[in-house]
């Protein structure tokens, strides 16, 4: 498949029947089931890490960050109510819908966060911060490394990013996975070796200073802080 088609695929997913499912997920409703509240304590966990490594800089009020993939936007949101300025997207519109109405509910003032509806590729501006979370799983290798060169390019600083991580016994737990499928497997799911991505970063002018990793029953996902390599003179 290639990777046109998986982007098309994720579009219409998280616009449709997949939409429903993670923000179900995401949110606080009840009737989700022992896989899905195990994978929103993952993905909070992801959140709390990134959220605790930019408090701990202790400048959010200071710098511009770029959200992207916000989904529904469960780091925007947190990261503006610290006082970071804050423009999140989304290839959903009904993900960046369901974040701007969270949003209104949540925050007091929204002026320092904006949202949109758009591709990552088509991303553009410059931020100190580029922040991206559980996207490049939908990402074959090759693309994946556009992507993540892309990103770069509007960092000024430092990227975060996080992924599903390669491993051995990871893989196999993916193989024995497809032999189940159901309604909400409707997209491809891409794990990624470290070594891989880190090499990517370097070769965009990005070296990892800080690394974490989130390990439940069913969610892995490996997180990745690099800042920006400061050219000699």
């Amino acid at each position: 498949m290639k990777a046109g088609n998986d982007k098309a695929i994720v579009k219409d997913y998280f616009n449709a029947t997949g939409f429903d499912r993670w923000r179900r997920i995401y949110g606080n409703a009840e009737d989700v089931n022992k896989v899905q509240q195990d994978i929103r304590v993952g993905h909070q966990q992801t959140i709390d890490t990134v959220v605790e490594w930019l408090q701990q800089d202790g400048n959010l009020n200071e710098i511009s960050v770029c959200d992207a993939g916000c989904g529904v936007g469960s780091l925007s949101i947190p990261l503006a109510k610290e006082g970071a300025t804050v423009f999140a997207s989304d290839i959903s519109e009904k993900m960046v819908g369901e974040a701007k109405a969270k949003a209104a509910n949540i925050l007091e003032d929204t002026s320092k966060l904006t949202f949109a509806v758009e591709d990552l590729e088509a991303l553009g501006g410059k931020y100190h911060t580029v922040i991206c979370l559980d996207v490049l799983i939908h990402y074959p290798q090759a693309e994946a490394a556009k992507m993540i060169a892309h990103l770069a390019s509007l960092a000024e600083s430092r990227i975060i990013l996080s992924f599903a991580p390669k491993t051995f016994l990871l893989s196999i737990l993916k193989k024995i996975g497809e032999f189940f499928p159901g309604a909400s497997k409707a997209t491809r799911a891409y794990q990624h070796k470290e070594s891989n991505i880190i090499s990517i970063l370097e070769k965009n002018g990005f070296a990892v200073k800080r690394q974490g990793m989130t390990s439940t029953r069913f969610y892995y996902s490996r997180i990745l802080e690099a800042e920006r390599k400061k050219v000699k003179s």
